[in-house]
């Protein structure tokens, strides 16, 4: 049974800081192409970033490009997302997302085959 279990959103300030964390079980973030995601009250879900099985595969929304970084670790198997100088447009529910059959990050939803319950995070300008 595949878990994905995103921790580590909460509340912050503008230009503050927070790393979400997606601890895998079921599946081998080192062997599947991982996501991050986020939907904003009233919005659909969106890509934010993602990681593929090699590392040289990483991919990031525009918008994040610069303030955000996906990193995983693989003794833990766990996908993280560092996330700086946060904005109150960052304000969203973040899930994290795997992919079990491409090798490279997806930018659309559809091709993840699993997800977690998702982790608020909430900025204050």
């Amino acid at each position: 049974q595949v878990q994905l279990v995103e921790s580590g959103g909460g509340l912050v300030q503008a230009g503050g800081s927070l790393r979400v964390s997606c601890a895998a079980s079921g599946v081998t973030v080192s062997s599947n192409a991982m996501g991050w995601f986020r939907q904003a009250p009233g919005k659909e879900r969106g890509f934010v970033a993602g990681i593929g099985r090699s590392t040289i595969n990483i991919d990031y929304v525009d918008s994040v490009k610069g303030r955000f970084t996906i990193s995983r670790d693989n003794a833990k198997n766990t996908v993280y997302l560092q996330m700086n100088s946060l904005e109150p447009e960052d304000t969203a529910i973040y899930y994290c997302a795997a992919d079990r059959h491409l090798g490279r990050p997806s930018r659309y939803a559809s091709a993840y085959d699993y997800w977690g319950q998702g982790t608020q995070v909430t900025v204050s300008s």
